[in-house]
């Protein structure tokens, strides 16, 4: 699949984010959960996959046909940047054959003192071919992302980076991303019902991401609860 088929594959429709970390319940050192997950995903009508780490990336691409976002999530202890930090995480990456790759490019410092600006155009130098998705948290860091030249951008961090909290996800951030931006604006965040995903893509934005709603059954069940446990 080139560059081309891939930005038409996505556009307009859902990806979903299959990921589990350390110390959740869905996470094993044997691997061989998250590609079940994405083969669910696929039959469902999915457009692509968010994963995180090599291991789990390759077992889903050898699991379904549809492009993947790869991520490599890695805590540094000279930055709080952990989603695809440094070149080598992407270089990781790339050998996965993963379409796009993601990774923060909120306005703090990678590790090694790295500016997000130098990481890009290193992975621009190297591997200039490479689709690349900035997870942003607020409009001016989209603003850079995009006259940087990133093929998406991503309100993935908004809520989690920074100050500006919603309890669901920000339609005010993805519309005036929509609106004030030439670019791929992919909606991420606390998207939780199927009816904001496509309030998303009224909008105008070119995809949206769907994780803890959908493969975090943790999360699910503990919504659940909470609500019927409200007031009691």
């Amino acid at each position: 699949m080139n560059n081309q088929e891939v930005i038409s594959a996505l556009k307009g429709k859902l990806v979903i984010s299959c990921q589990a970390l350390p110390g959740e319940p869905l996470y094993t050192e044997a691997g061989g959960i998250m590609p079940l997950m994405a083969y669910a995903a696929e039959l469902a009508g999915a457009s692509g996959i968010r994963c995180n780490s090599v291991r789990d990336i390759n077992e889903i691409r050898a699991k379904v046909k549809l492009p993947t976002i790869g991520i490599i999530k890695q805590d540094y202890l000279d930055s709080p940047i952990y989603i695809t930090p440094t070149f080598e995480e992407v270089s990781a990456l790339v050998q996965t054959g993963t379409e796009v790759i993601a990774l923060d490019y909120t306005d703090r410092i990678h590790p090694n003192n790295v500016k997000r600006e130098e990481l890009f155009h290193q992975i621009k130098q190297v591997y200039p071919n490479q689709l690349l998705m900035a997870d942003i948290s607020n409009f001016d860091e989209a603003k850079a992302a995009v006259e940087i030249g990133f093929d998406f951008v991503g309100t993935t961090l908004n809520g989690y980076v920074g100050d500006e909290k919603t309890e669901g996800p920000n339609f005010d951030l993805v519309s005036r991303i929509v609106n004030e931006l030439d670019c791929r604006c992919i909606a991420e965040g606390r998207i939780h019902e199927p009816s904001q995903a496509r309030k998303m893509l009224e909008l105008g934005v070119f995809a949206v991401v769907v994780g803890g709603a959908i493969t975090r059954p943790l999360e699910i069940a503990t919504r659940f609860i909470k609500e019927i446990n409200k007031d009691r």
